[in-house]
């Protein structure tokens, strides 16, 4: 699981990687006249999703993703069925570009959660506006750190002897090398090629055995360990900040042409943010306030 730490710069949305679990694949859009899959006439909300990708999604339903969905069914008086598939490369393709077998249908019909402008699916309203955060110990050590710029202000003894748990290709890597830091990251792939490994087993596992000293994910995969993990550990996000991007709009995903489709699900959002907030809060996830009223990356139409 371990990697080299010679570590290149992220690309801007493979920050989100940990998030939507770098959903890049071959996909081609859809353009043109929309099948009939989600006008309600069997009333099913047919969902796209990770089946072991907590606290997003899993096979159980016990994920904040799929809180979302069963909200979302009940409130259009559908029935829910899901389209499991790890979300790596060919996610969209499999799910929300494939067709069911001897049929026009496609598989399903909604990703809920997306990065906000996703070149491969139409993209919502974003629900959710959060960033990365750090999970360290609750040890005396680090009582003094309460924001990301406290942990640089420790002694220079004991920062320097740190090890710092990292995802290749995120917004820590930028920060560990502004601040001399990345020689001691331990390194850690987005895509492990495992589908039955999750992001959060950083803290649940190395973290908690004493094989880093802090962690460093996605805000919502953060929150939802560190609280599993009860008073042993605490979380500490990044605020927003101009030079290094750690903040991150998340929206719904459906595909190019469903003009109809995008909009029910659009106003929906709209309709049941405080709905969606609750739930998003009672997974810890770290909530910033929304970055501007605006759609996401269009009105559904082709494009």
């Amino acid at each position: 699981m371990r990697h080299s730490k010679r570590l290149s710069a992220h690309l801007a949305l493979s920050a989100v990687a940990l998030c939507c679990a770098a959903l890049a694949s071959a996909a081609v859009r859809a353009d043109g006249a929309a099948l009939p899959n989600n006008d309600g006439a069997d009333g099913v909300l047919r969902v796209c999703a990770d089946p072991n990708n907590m606290p997003l999604s899993n096979d159980k339903g016990e994920g904040y993703e799929n809180k979302i969905a069963t909200a979302m069914a009940r409130d259009f008086g559908y029935k829910i069925e899901y389209t499991y598939f790890p979300q790596r490369m060919g996610f969209v393709r499999h799910t929300l570009r494939e067709k069911a077998p001897d049929s026009e249908r496609y598989k399903c019909d909604l990703v809920i959660g997306v990065p906000k402008g996703y070149d491969l699916t139409s993209t919502t309203h974003p629900y959710l506006h959060s960033t990365y955060a750090m999970v360290l110990p609750n040890k005396p050590e680090f009582a003094s750190v309460r924001t990301p710029e406290d942990l640089l202000k420790l002694p220079p003894d004991a920062l320097h002897k740190l090890r710092f748990g990292i995802f290749s290709q995120t917004p820590a890597v930028d920060w560990l090398l502004t601040n001399g830091l990345i020689d001691q990251a331990q390194s850690y792939q987005v895509q492990t090629g495992d589908p039955q490994a999750y992001p959060g087993e950083i803290v649940e596992r190395d973290l908690a055995a004493g094989k880093i000293d802090v962690a460093f994910l996605w805000g919502p995969i953060a929150g939802y360990f560190a609280q599993r993990a009860g008073d042993t550990v605490r979380l500490v996000p990044f605020p927003p900040q101009r030079d290094i991007r750690f903040d991150y709009q998340i929206s719904m995903g459906v595909r190019y042409g469903e003009k109809e489709w995008h909009d029910k699900v659009d106003q929906w959002i709209g309709s049941h943010q405080n709905q969606i907030d609750d739930i998003l809060t009672s997974y810890d996830v770290p909530l910033l306030k929304p970055v501007d009223s605006e759609a996401g990356n269009a009105s559904g139409g082709s494009q």
